[in-house]
């Protein structure tokens, strides 16, 4: 196997980590204090906010936004922010209120992987994508010079072997998160190519191998895919194997991690038809989701089948909404949904899938609903910290 990719990471050579580490893009989708607060406790200070596109900002002159960014990867790379470390791996300890998870900052080789339902490739997405989602982000990426990664990715691991194996080097950075995003930590793996092997023993034998799932990040990871595909028509085939853009920079999570909860991603429609809303609202099940509007709480009846349920559910919004207006978002924390609904609209509430399902679920049936589940709330994120330069 060549799944993996031992990267060349950067990391900024004297910035205040504090202000530099943000939270990933696509959180806090509809909470405009979150990013403002953000924006000012960062100031003129070098952040990887300068470096990615908040989602919640999307359709706020995106042209303009992209192009800023990219003058500001320019800017921070010829003006020596970065330092080169060597080729080799990262391990990040991240504490936050459930724990600390472990990671490992590795790299991808896009040819091993696919979002295509059924993929039968060593890294496999497990939620539908949304085809219409992908070209906004690959704008984005097109141009880029770096790319800073908060896709996570999970593996089967329950003995704990990879990370067992990993010999812990030099400290890379060590400091409390903003915006209540815990602690972390990264040490440089000074064994990098032996971990490779531990990860390809987890999956030695099988005829399709499954080697990753992908936890966090999906659209990021299509994307990345997508802009592969567009560059590598252009090249030789001699340069395949050493572009940049053929691979990209990840986190994999052993689901195994005492740390790694398992969330369940809400769903809040924005709406001024609560009252219709609740009433067309009938899943059956011998399960349980709760209805939420206006802060107030109630039990209903949900699929036992949990992405059954989500499907129906989700199927139902979008009837809703094409019948009688309105939009869907969709939520990492029960207690953002609680609030939002305060001020207007309906949300639901989902239960969890089982993580010790997850590797059975995604082999047996193929991709999950789309934002069926979430790795933590909304500020246990991937945090944007380490780069790589992609072209």
């Amino acid at each position: 196997m060549k799944t993996i990719h031992i990267p060349q990471i950067l990391l900024p050579e004297s910035a205040d980590m504090h202000l530099w580490a943000v939270n990933a893009c696509d959180q806090f989708t509809s909470d405009y204090s979150y990013w403002s607060e953000l924006e000012k406790l960062v100031g003129q200070n070098l952040s990887t906010l300068k470096l990615v596109f908040p989602e919640i900002y999307l359709k706020d002159n995106p042209s303009v936004r992209i192009d800023n960014i990219n003058k500001t990867m320019r800017s921070y790379l010829n003006s020596g922010v970065f330092k080169k470390l060597g080729e080799g791996f990262i391990l990040v300890e991240r504490t936050t209120s459930a724990g600390t998870r472990t990671g490992l900052v590795i790299a991808i080789d896009l040819e091993d992987y696919s979002f295509e339902k059924g993929a039968t490739t060593p890294v496999r997405s497990t939620e539908a994508t949304i085809l219409e989602r992908i070209p906004p982000r690959v704008a984005i990426r097109r141009n880029a010079l770096l790319e800073l990664p908060h896709i996570m990715l999970l593996y089967d691991d329950k003995q704990n072997t990879v990370l067992n194996n990993a010999v812990k080097g030099e400290t890379l950075y060590d400091f409390d998160l903003n915006m209540n995003g815990g602690h972390i930590k990264g040490t440089a793996v000074n064994n990098s190519e032996e971990v490779v092997k531990s990860f390809y023993r987890l999956v030695e034998g099988e005829s399709n191998p499954f080697l990753f799932a992908v936890g966090d990040g999906n659209h990021s990871l299509a994307t990345a895919k997508a802009c592969w595909e567009e560059i590598k028509k252009t090249l030789p085939e001699s340069q395949f194997q050493t572009c940049p853009a053929r691979y990209a920079l990840c986190e994999a999570v052993n689901i195994h991690d005492s740390a790694l909860n398992f969330e369940p991603i809400h769903r809040f429609v924005k709406t001024d038809k609560v009252n219709e809303f609740k009433s067309g609202l009938k899943i059956a099940g011998t399960a349980t989701a709760v209805f939420v509007a206006n802060g107030m709480e109630e039990v209903i009846a949900f699929d036992g089948d949990t992405p059954s349920g989500i499907r129906k559910l989700d199927e139902y919004i979008a009837s809703f909404i094409k019948e009688n207006g309105g939009e869907v978002d969709y939520i990492h924390g029960q207690t953002e949904l609680k609030e939002l609904t305060k001020e207007g609209g309906a949300g639901v509430i989902l239960p969890a899938i089982p993580k010790d399902d997850f590797f059975a679920l995604i082999k047996k049936g193929g991709n999950l609903p789309r934002k069926t589940f979430s790795m933590g709330e909304g500020n246990e994120k991937r945090y944007y910290i380490e780069s790589r330069i992609i072209r």
